[in-house]
C-alpha cells in the first residue's frame, strides 16, 4: 500500500475529526450548520492512475491550499459505489455505505496538501469507474461532487505513468446527489457542536443546550492571533441572532455582533446595546473590526461565522478580546429592520460569570432561579388559592352549618386564609421579578403592566375586607359589591396575565401550555356554572323562603337570617363532591403548571434527564 501526506503547519481547524459520517454516504454533503457547498470550480483535483492491477487514487490541492477533510468513492457512471480501499494508513480510514471499505475519509482535520489511496476494483468487474468526492478546505468551506477522470477497469490492467496534476479541476454534482433532510440530520449530528470544550468555547439557549445539541440560539468562539472567530446560528425561523459582550449579566453597555437578514441574504453587524430606560441596540456607522465568513439560510436555521479584530473599539470603550473576561449575551428574534434587530423574543441567556474567549470549559448561565420562582408563586396563588377561595364564598356559605374553625363558620375561614396566601404569594412573586429585572420589563408584552395591576387589586382587597361595615350595616351592600367585583377583575386578569407569559422569553414555557389554561379555564366556569344551577335548586326546593345563591346577599340582609339556620341548604352532599373533584382537578393543573414553570425549558430538562439515564 502506498500513501504519503505532505501536512502543512497546524492551525485552528473546523472540519469534522472524527471524518465522514454514514448517513451521508448517498450525498456526501457535509452537515455543516447548515452551510452550502461552493459552487465555483474546486481548487482540488482527484486523479486516477492503473498500478499492478490496481488503482492509484491522488487528492491534490492545485493551488498549494491544504484541505482539512475529504470523502472519497469509486463509482459506476450511474453514481453506484463499489469496489473498496486498502490499507488507507493513519492519515485516513474507511467506512461502509454499499460495502465494506467503499468510503475513505480523514482520521484529522491536520492541513493536507496530497493524499493517496489503493483502490481495489470488485471481483470479476469490468468496466469504467470515476471516483467521486467531498474536498473540504475548513469548516465552512467544501466542495461537492469533485470528480476524477473516468478510468475503464479491465482484467489485465496495464500500468499508467505518474498522474499529472490537470489543468482545470473537474466539479460537477455526483449522479445520486441528494440533498438531505438538515433537520433530521442536524438531531443526530450537528459539526457545529464539534469540538465545544475542546478546542472552542460554545454556548447557547436554552441552558444545557450545547450538551444536548439542541440550541435555538448559540455561539461557538474560536481564538487565533489577532482574530476571532464566532460562529452564529439560530432556528425558529429567527430573523437574527447576536452575541454580546458584556460587563454583567444584563442588557446594557455592551458591543454586540448581530448575524441579521438582509433580503435573502444574511449580514454580520456591530451594535451597542443602551441600558436603562431606553432598552434597545443601536448599529454602529463604523463596521470596522468585523468580517463576513460565511452565511447560509437553510430551512428554520440561519448561520453565520464572523471574523473580528482581538482589539476593538466601539463607543469610545475598547474591547480586548484576547485579555479581558466578558459576560455572553446570546439572543435572537423575529423581526428585524434596515436600522438594526428587533426584541430577543425567541431566545436570550446570559453567562453565569465572565468568561475568557479562549477558555474553551464549559459555559453556566446566569441563575433563573427569581424567575421561576415568581412564576411559581403566582401560578400557586391565582391558578389554586383564588379558584377555591372564591367557590367557597359564593356557593358554600350555607354548608357545614354548625362546625366552625377558630370560632368562624367553615367557609368563611377557608376563603380567609386562602385570600390571604393569595396575597402574600403575590406580593412575593412581585418582589422577586423585580429583584431579578431591577426595573421595569424591556420586553413588548402586556403581562408586566396587568400583572402590576392585579398586584394592586390583591392588596386593596384585605384591606377593604379590614374595613367592612356590620352585616347590619347600610353600607354593607356597597362593600359586599365592591369585595365582590375587585375580587373577579382581580382573578380575570391574573389570568389573563398568565396567558401573556407563555410568550415571554425568559419564561421559556412550551406553547402547549396555552390549552392547559384554556382547560383550566373551561373547567372553573363549568364548575361555576353546574354549582349555580345546584343553588337554584336548592332555593326553590327551600320554598323561596332563603337564598343559596350568594349575588342575591349582595344587596339584600336575607342572608344573615339564612345563616342563623342550624341545617345545610338542600343537596350540601352534592357541593361537597364537586368541591373535592374541583379541588383535586384544580390542585393537579396548579402542580403541573408550576412544574413545568420551575424546569422550564420542559423539553430540554427532559431530553437532558432521557439523555443522562438511558
Amino acid at each position: 500500500m502506498l500513501i504519503w501526506c505532505l501536512l502543512a503547519l497546524a492551525g485552528t481547524s473546523y472540519a469534522l475529526p472524527q471524518g465522514a459520517p454514514e448517513k451521508v454516504c448517498d450525498s456526501m454533503l457535509p452537515v455543516h450548520s447548515g452551510i452550502l457547498p461552493q459552487g465555483s470550480a474546486s481548487p482540488y483535483s482527484i486523479t486516477p492512475r492503473r498500478f499492478q492491477g490496481a488503482i492509484m487514487v491522488t487528492l491534490t490541492s492545485l493551488l498549494d491550499t491544504p484541505f482539512e477533510g475529504f470523502m472519497l468513492q469509486g463509482r459506476t457512471p450511474d453514481g453506484r459505489p463499489l469496489g473498496a480501499f486498502e490499507n488507507v494508513g493513519e492519515f485516513a480510514h474507511t467506512i461502509n455505505c454499499a460495502q465494506a471499505g467503499d468510503t475513505a475519509t480523514h482520521n484529522s482535520p491536520n492541513p493536507k496538501n496530497v493524499l493517496e489511496f489503493k483502490w481495489l476494483p470488485p471481483r470479476n468487474y469490468e468496466g469504467p469507474v470515476i471516483f467521486n468526492g467531498t474536498i473540504a478546505q475548513d469548516y465552512s468551506t467544501f466542495w461537492v461532487g469533485v470528480e476524477s477522470g473516468q478510468v475503464n477497469v479491465r482484467r489485465s490492467l496495464v500500468d499508467d505513468p505518474a498522474p499529472s496534476l490537470p489543468s482545470s479541476p473537474f466539479s460537477s454534482t455526483p449522479p445520486t446527489f441528494e440533498r438531505p433532510n438538515y433537520h433530521e440530520a442536524a438531531m443526530d449530528f450537528d459539526p457545529f457542536y464539534t469540538g465545544c470544550t475542546s478546542t472552542k468555547l460554545c454556548f447557547g439557549s436554552p441552558d444545557g443546550c450545547v450538551r444536548t445539541k439542541s440550541c435555538q440560539a448559540a455561539v461557538a468562539i474560536s481564538v487565533a492571533g489577532d482574530k476571532v472567530d464566532f460562529e452564529l446560528k439560530a432556528t425558529q425561523n429567527a430573523a437574527w441572532v447576536g452575541v454580546g459582550l458584556s460587563d454583567d449579566e444584563k442588557m446594557g453597555d455592551d458591543s454586540v455582533i448581530e448575524c441579521a437578514k438582509n433580503g435573502n441574504q444574511l449580514g454580520a453587524y456591530l451594535s451597542w446595546t443602551e441600558g436603562k430606560p431606553n432598552y434597545g441596540a443601536t448599529r454602529l456607522k463604523n463596521q470596522l473590526g468585523i468580517r463576513l465568513m460565511n452565511q447560509s439560510i437553510i430551512d428554520d436555521t440561519i448561520y453565520c461565522r464572523v471574523r473580528r479584530d482581538v482589539m476593538t473599539a466601539v463607543n469610545g470603550k475598547v474591547f480586548d478580546l484576547g485579555r479581558n473576561k466578558y459576560h455572553l449575551l446570546i439572543a435572537s428574534g423575529s423581526r428585524v429592520s434596515p436600522q438594526g434587530v428587533g426584541y430577543h423574543e425567541l431566545s436570550f441567556l446570559a453567562s453565569g460569570s465572565k468568561q475568557a474567549l479562549a477558555d474553551v470549559s464549559e459555559v453556566k448561565a446566569a441563575s433563573k432561579s427569581l424567575i421561576r420562582l415568581h412564576g411559581a408563586f403566582m401560578l400557586a396563588a391565582w391558578i389554586g388559592a383564588v379558584s377555591v377561595g372564591t367557590l367557597l364564598a359564593r356557593y358554600f356559605r350555607q354548608t357545614w352549618v354548625g362546625s366552625s374553625i377558630c370560632g368562624k363558620d367553615v367557609w368563611f375561614a377557608w376563603h380567609r386564609m386562602l385570600m390571604l396566601v393569595t396575597c402574600a404569594l403575590t406580593v412575593a412573586g412581585f418582589v422577586l421579578i423585580w429583584v431579578e429585572l431591577k426595573g421595569w420589563s424591556a420586553e413588548k408584552n402586556p403581562h408586566a403592566i396587568l400583572g402590576t395591576i392585579t398586584t394592586v387589586l390583591c392588596i386593596l382587597q384585605p384591606i377593604g375586607a379590614f374595613f367592612r361595615p356590620h352585616p347590619g350595616a347600610a353600607k354593607r351592600p356597597l362593600f359586599n359589591w365592591l369585595h365582590w367585583l375587585g375580587g373577579n377583575v382581580a382573578h380575570i386578569l391574573a389570568i389573563v396575565t398568565i396567558f401573556f407569559a407563555v410568550r415571554l422569553g425568559k419564561a421559556e414555557l412550551p406553547d402547549f401550555v396555552d390549552w392547559i389554561l384554556v382547560g383550566y379555564v373551561a373547567f372553573h366556569v363549568a364548575i361555576h356554572l353546574i354549582l349555580s344551577v345546584a343553588g337554584c335548586i336548592s332555593e326553590r326546593t327551600a320554598d323561596g323562603r332563603v337564598s343559596s345563591f350568594p349575588m342575591k346577599d349582595l344587596s339584600t340582609g336575607r342572608n344573615a337570617a339564612y345563616m342563623d339556620r342550624n341545617v345545610d341548604a338542600p343537596y350540601g352532599g352534592f357541593r361537597k363532591a364537586m368541591l373535592s373533584i374541583y379541588v383535586i382537578v384544580v390542585g393537579l393543573i396548579t402542580i403541573a403548571l408550576i412544574l413545568i414553570t420551575v424546569l422550564a425549558p420542559i423539553k430540554e430538562t427532559w431530553k437532558a434527564f432521557w439523555n443522562k439515564n438511558s
